[in-house]
């Protein structure tokens, strides 16, 4: 056992939920010792932690200076940030500070595929997962996606694990060296806690430290790994590909995910819509030829994936206008993506619904696919007024005040070949519980329109 847990530590979970319950019990299991706060006064899954473990300490409704100070190690949960006063004086005192998904590393003992990316990581640590399934691979998918990642060490002969990793947990792992690793695109997002973009991009690239193999997105500068040139490295892209690497080439048959010159897919065979779908789906490739996965078995898979709910999701279709759903653009690049690589597929026009909470973007990102692809913007939310300065110079405006007036004005103004999408381009939490409750409701409201 990793002497960096070794059972005379002094340790606090910093954060409840789901992500600091499977720490809760990954000690526990372990027989270490260790403390458990939140800055709430009642956090999810503190019920469970009183029943299931009644003498561990508890410290609810604020950080508690003393516990903090005296740790050697601070398990902090992805939503606690570094830069926390309290936090970072413990650190400066020689705390250690480290996430759930270090904890993994530190046990881990078969081979980790690690996806981060401001957009699309869910889908390809999805895809990926069901071409590995499909190639008769015991898999286990998780992280900051679906079951935490300790959860995943309970399983018993696993071959692959796939994780998806968010920057936050990124900041506090340190001992992760990925069989393969990708940074599938960088766009602003959460600049309500980094201090720049550069934060941002250093956060993402942690995720290439001592990987055998290194993915990235050729038309994304920022993800190319900043690491010695010894280390092998894939690249994918909307172009033509290098002779080993990955991308698209059209002919007269339509569009091709290939390999260098070898074509592989027509996209025609995929269910996944639009031109950003096709980029994450050479993105699972890449990954899954990196790590042994038999090309056959990722095509069948690939054909068969109807993609995630709430992510470029078809609702309904009625006189020519199809309505999507993608809650989960819950930042300006994935807004972007979702214009785009449905744009590029329309006879018609996009009608974009978007707002909410702006997280201190920059909305101007909006303003070029709003031009050449959108037909009108209709805005919700507490940010709209933002969002409308950006664009309204090259698009057509309109203010609602809640999701189904959003959805009478599309009605209106959407003609036969359009597509009325949503991706807000916000996070939900102005208005909703979630970007799945609104996502889920814009469903809702859009069937029972249309019936």
């Amino acid at each position: 056992m990793s002497a960096l847990i070794s059972s005379n530590r002094t340790r606090v979970v910093v954060g409840l939920g789901k992500t600091g319950l499977s720490c809760v019990r990954f000690l526990a299991e372990r027989q270490r010792s260790f403390k458990v706060m939140d800055t709430r006064e009642n956090p999810p899954g503190i019920d469970e932690l009183r029943a299931s473990f009644p003498d561990i300490p508890v410290h609810l409704g604020g950080l508690n200076s003393d516990w903090l100070l005296e740790a050697d190690e601070l398990i902090l949960s992805p939503g606690i940030a570094l830069s926390t006063p309290e936090i970072a004086e413990a650190v400066n005192k020689g705390a250690e500070a480290v996430g759930d998904i270090e904890l993994f590393c530190r046990e881990v003992d078969k081979p980790v595929v690690a996806i981060t990316g401001s957009n699309g990581k869910s889908t390809v640590t999805t895809l990926l997962g069901e071409m590995a399934e499909e190639a008769g691979l015991s898999v286990a998918v998780g992280g900051n996606i679906g079951t935490p990642a300790l959860e995943l060490l309970e399983r018993e002969g696993v071959d692959l694990y796939i994780l998806e990793l968010s920057s936050f947990q990124l900041e506090t792992t340190h001992s992760l060296r990925a069989a393969a690793a990708t940074v599938l695109n960088v766009s602003p997002d959460h600049m309500d806690r980094y201090a720049s973009m550069m934060d941002y991009h250093k956060a993402k690239q942690r995720i290439y430290r001592g990987c055998k193999h290194a993915v990235y997105n050729k038309q994304d500068a920022l993800t190319v790994p900043l690491l010695p040139q010894a280390t092998p490295a894939t690249a994918f892209t909307s172009g033509k590909p290098d002779l080993h690497d990955y991308g698209l080439i059209d002919d007269d048959e339509g569009t091709w995910l290939c390999k260098g010159v070898e074509r592989l897919l027509n996209t025609a065979a995929m269910k996944l819509p639009g031109r950003h779908n096709q980029m994450n789906a050479l993105a699972a490739l890449a990954l899954g030829d990196t790590v042994g996965i038999p090309m056959a078995p990722m095509l069948s898979a690939l054909t068969q994936f109807e993609g995630l709910a709430h992510r470029c999701q078809w609702v309904a279709e009625k006189n020519g206008v199809v309505w999507i759903n993608d809650s989960k653009a819950t930042n300006v690049g994935a807004s972007v993506a979702a214009i785009e690589g449905l744009g590029e597929t329309l006879s018609g026009k996009v009608v974009l619904i978007a707002g909410g909470d702006g997280k201190g973007a920059d909305f101007n990102q909006l303003k070029q696919p709003l031009k050449k692809y959108g037909r009108e913007v209709v805005l919700v939310g507490r940010d709209a007024a933002d969002i409308a300065a950006a664009v309204n110079e090259v698009i057509p405006v309109q203010h609602s005040e809640d999701l189904a007036a959003a959805i009478e004005r599309a009605c209106e103004v959407s003609e036969k070949g359009d597509a009325v999408l949503l991706a807000p381009a916000c996070a939900s939490f102005d208005m909703f519980k979630s970007f799945e409750h609104r996502g889920d409701v814009f469903a809702g409201l859009v069937r029972e329109r249309l019936a």
